[in-house]
């Protein structure tokens, strides 16, 4: 932490923990130590998301390594008084690592994690404390740019933005490229609902992106480098912003790089944050002024990409782990992870699971070690029921796939996709039609439109999934729902449209039974599509208060007082208002 303050307070920076405090911590706590005069000796600083959500807000007091959770204004003074004037740790707000959480670090492995929480991302001195810009010194002193291409090569890593692509290859067909201007691309973007890997590395520790965009530069001949990210993420931008300046003021960025012939510097340009610009050629169109749509390859950025130079596009987590495979080689990247998956995969972790947050797992971690030892198991000891691996373009996959290893492969061979690291848990009480239709949902309104496949193709499977959860379904729509489906992953433009379908194809296979009982039986298993719920009046509760038929909102409960109650049911629009206010537990649903 910064050499300045002989204690950091690092702030958990994660959303849970803000909306949890209600309040900016930092700024409060900054406040108190004033009143202490503890300003010069003691900061607060914040942080990257700590992986606790549950239990936040969470702050680490560094270098004593101690965690606080569930943090109130109130626990200032105690930690101030306490632990900062008279080192007595407050164990009430202690993180027990015996409790519920026991198993998140321990099948974790922190690479593209290795830094965040840890250092003071505002602080370049801190970074180079940690072996910063040490790769990028051995790159440039050591190894020629084929040399540490194939250093990248023999790691074996490969693209964690979601297609999977070798990312030493993709340094090496670039690099092949003759240009007089290349340029390095960092993906930013990071559309996926609830995913923020790259935002929590950013926000933790922007460093390592720069040093890594340098020494992509360094391999595949270019000197100009480019974030393109969502202007939604303000604190990594802002620290990005900081981190780019002490690079240059530094001699880290700019010309005669380490007393070298190397030269690199890296701007900044924002996307407005569409979904469909995570797809390569759509970004760069984005860079370039135009509509975030995508292009037929070939020909590839790495031929022609933004202004029509070879340009090489990695996303943030891929960056993250090229300075750690420099500095301690690619045989030690290798041994980590499975024979075609190498390394690390961080995992956004969420739904009806205990411990949600961010991981990072050795690659060929099974789905049941994330779910159950790392993510603590099903909220309210309810059955598991599926995993929604790749975000919204994904598959489901069922407990029958808990022992499968996540690595790249597998999880294409399960009928589901890596992506970029979204992971959502369902439980028992989910219903896999309305989940399909939720995902098709955001997949049609992101979709660009340019391909006919995915701009009306995904409409009528919209359309036909909203005919089923809505009591109007039949059996042919299930057939079509499948032929179109194939139809449109064969036909469809960009990874967006040919991954649209994967929600309702997993589901299809893994959960028949659902889309059978919602069109042949009338009914929904788990009771969550509303158009199959109706509302009876129990006839031996009912008092005839008419409590009920003077809330209804639509006037669709008749009955005199002291008589029988009858909802019409032509009229009911299923708000459950009528059950709320019955005080008799007379209103039921079935």
């Amino acid at each position: 932490m910064s050499i300045k303050f002989r204690k950091n307070l690092l702030v958990c920076s994660g959303k849970s923990c803000q909306d949890a405090s209600n309040f900016d911590l930092v700024d409060f706590i900054n406040t108190k130590l004033k009143d202490y005069n503890l300003e010069h000796e003691i900061q607060a600083v914040q942080s990257v998301c700590f992986n606790k959500c549950t239990i936040g807000p969470n702050m680490i007091v560094y270098p004593d390594n101690v965690e606080y959770s569930t943090i109130t204004k109130d626990d200032i003074d105690d930690i101030i008084i306490e632990h900062l004037l008279n080192n007595r740790i407050v164990e009430r707000l202690v993180y027990n690592d015996k409790n519920k959480f026991s198993g998140t670090n321990k099948k974790q492995y922190r690479i593209a994690l290795r830094n965040c929480g840890f250092i003071d991302p505002e602080e370049i001195k801190d970074y180079i404390e940690n072996d910063g810009y040490d790769a990028l010194a051995k790159c440039l002193t050591e190894f020629t740019p084929e040399a540490a291409t194939q250093e990248i090569i023999k790691s074996g890593l490969r693209g964690r933005g979601g297609g999977g692509f070798p990312t030493g290859i993709k340094w090496e067909i670039t690099s092949k490229s003759i240009s007089d201007q290349k340029y390095v691309v960092c993906n930013a973007d990071e559309g996926d609902p609830g995913a923020f890997m790259d935002r929590s590395i950013l926000e933790g520790d922007p460093h390592s992106i720069i040093e890594a965009m340098a020494i992509c530069g360094y391999c595949i001949g270019a000197n100009k480098g480019i974030v393109y990210i969502r202007a939604e993420y303000p604190l990594a931008i802002k620290r990005l912003k900081i981190a780019l300046e002490q690079a240059k003021d530094y001699g880290l960025l700019g010309k005669n790089i380490f007393g070298t012939n190397f030269e690199f510097t890296i701007d900044i340009k924002y996307g407005a944050g569409a979904f469909v610009c995570g797809e390569e050629t759509a970004l760069i169109h984005s860079m370039e002024g135009l509509r975030g749509e995508p292009t037929l390859k070939p020909p590839y950025p790495s031929v022609s990409g933004y202004l029509e130079k070879p340009t090489n596009v990695n996303n943030v987590e891929t960056f993250a782990s090229i300075p750690a495979i420099i500095n301690k080689g690619a045989a030690w990247y290798s041994s980590i992870g499975t024979e075609k998956s190498k390394g690390t995969k961080v995992f956004a972790l969420a739904g009806k699971i205990n411990n949600v947050g961010l991981i990072e797992v050795p690659m060929g971690t099974t789905l049941r070690e994330v779910i159950y030892d790392i993510g603590g198991g099903i909220v309210d000891g309810k059955k598991f029921k599926a995993v929604q691996t790749g975000g919204p373009s994904g598959g489901c996959l069922t407990e029958k796939h808990l022992d499968f290893p996540i690595d790249f492969d597998s999880l294409t061979a399960a009928g589901s996709m890596m992506g970029s690291g979204g992971m959502i848990v369902m439980d028992e009480d989910d219903c896999m039609v309305a989940m399909a239709k939720f995902y098709l949902e955001f997949t049609v309104e992101e979709s660009c439109g340019k391909c006919a496949p995915c701009r009306i193709g995904n409409k009528r499977l919209h359309e036909m999934l909203t005919k089923i959860c809505d009591d109007n379904g039949t059996l042919e729509d299930l057939d079509l729902m499948r032929n179109l489906g194939v139809v449109i992953k064969d036909t469809s433009l960009c990874g967006l449209g040919q991954t649209s379908p994967n929600p309702i194809l997993s589901t299809m296979v893994n959960f028949y039974d659902e889309y059978h009982a919602h069109v042949v039986d009338h009914k929904c298993p788990s009771g969550q599509c509303t158009s199959f719920l109706k509302y009876y009046i129990d006839k031996e509760n009912c008092i005839g208060c008419l409590v009920c038929a003077r809330n209804c909102p639509v006037n669709a409960i008749f009955g005199e007082k002291k008589k029988l109650h009858i909802i019409n049911r032509e009229i009911c629009i299923k708000c459950g208002i009528c059950m709320e206010k019955c005080k008799f537990d007379a209103i039921y649903l079935k």
